[in-house]
């Protein structure tokens, strides 16, 4: 059975960090590309933070440039962000994405930054 489980999520205080993960199981997790999209109440889902399946290659939007580190180990089949001073408007709920030959997707798990 194929599943991408996140976690990690919760409250934090602006400037805080957190780190989320991503589990995969069922599929050859060291073959694809991963994401990491968000999508705050009201906005259309934007992607994130994107990796490479051997995680050579790492790409992120704008906004979180510098702040935010993606990163994976195919050993444990899981992928990670490092979210670092966290902003109110970080606030959404992150969902993992695997893509290869099929597109994966995750539950989505909630940040919320608020003082």
């Amino acid at each position: 059975q194929v599943q991408l489980v996140e976690s990690g999520g919760g409250y934090v205080q602006p400037g805080g960090s957190v780190r989320l993960s991503c589990a995969a199981s069922g599929f050859t997790f060291s073959k694809y590309a991963v994401n990491w999209y968000r999508q705050a109440p009201g906005k259309e889902r934007e992607l994130v933070a994107s990796t490479s399946s051997a995680g050579s290659s790492l790409n992120y939007v704008d906004s979180v440039k510098g702040r935010f580190t993606i990163s994976r180990d195919n050993a444990k089949n899981t992928v990670y962000l490092q979210m670092n001073s966290l902003k109110p408007e970080d606030t959404a709920v992150y969902y993992c994405n695997a893509r290869w030959d099929k597109v994966y997707w995750g539950q989505g798990t909630q940040v919320t930054v608020s003082s």
